[in-house]
């Protein structure tokens, strides 16, 4: 894979999980990467040490006001964007029917997971479009693709993001711009180390390999779809499940 020279990304939930690994990666293969997320001081520790490749942005990306002046700070700086990477996510209340879901928890999950992908994709696509270049990640999850029994808020949330990656893709797909969703089983994050016992023995019970997926293959599989190599396929939904998804 051909490195990231004089490309600059912008990566959300930088701060930890995916995100922090796919920053490290991005890093690593000589990109200029932004980092959003509310957690400046998670991002000071992982990050300091790229003074000169990484921009810590403190960000909720859940205000769209807040994310487009955000967006306008690294145009103004860097006069493009070539990559952007969703990564921030909430598992919300988990291990519960669906009649016990409140709807306070179900907004808050869609505003985290599907609301800042939405804000963050549309403050960027003007400025790929005018270039004629771009790629977008979504990260979404198998379970917006099969629905977890107990998990309704994150696993509508997660194909609501598959759905606006498909969409987008198609959109934008005679501008030089891929929009693609990455559809992880159960990597080992702290999201999943918070989740209860039983919640993760349901998911990874479901996997072939029978063991959850690492960061380290999180990033590769992100770095070559957000990669000018990965220049064919666009509103596609690439999966990283362990054997669990064939389809």
């Amino acid at each position: 894979m051909s490195d990231f020279t004089n490309q600059v990304a912008i990566v959300t939930g930088a701060a930890s999980g995916i995100g922090l690994a796919i920053a490290h990666k991005l890093l690593a293969m000589d990109a200029q990467v932004i980092l959003f997320d509310l957690n400046e001081p998670a991002l000071h520790e992982a990050f300091d040490q790229y003074r000169t490749k990484a921009e810590i942005i403190p960000l909720n990306v859940t205000n769209q006001q807040l994310v487009d002046e955000a967006i306008a700070i690294v145009i103004a700086k860097y006069k493009k964007i070539d990559i952007l990477v969703n990564c921030v996510g909430i598992t919300g209340v988990t291990n519960i029917k669906s009649h016990e879901v409140s709807s306070e928890d179900l907004h808050k999950v869609f505003e985290v997971n599907f609301m800042s992908c939405f804000y963050t994709s549309r403050a960027v696509l003007p400025h790929m479009a005018a270039v004629k270049y771009g790629r977008i990640l979504h990260i979404a999850s198998i379970a917006g693709k099969e629905g977890n029994a107990g998990m309704l808020a994150y696993s509508t949330s997660k194909a609501a993001v598959i759905c606006m990656a498909k969409v987008q893709g198609s959109e934008y797909a005679e501008m030089g711009i891929t929009i693609n969703a990455l559809a992880p089983a159960v990597i080992q994050t702290p999201l999943v180390d918070a989740m209860p016992e039983a919640q993760v023995k349901y998911m990874t019970d479901k996997i072939p390999m029978k063991r959850c997926g690492t960061l380290e293959e999180a990033a590769n599989m992100a770095a070559y779809i957000v990669s000018s190599q990965n220049s064919f396929t666009t509103g596609f939904t690439f999966d990283l499940s362990g054997g669990r998804a064939r389809y």
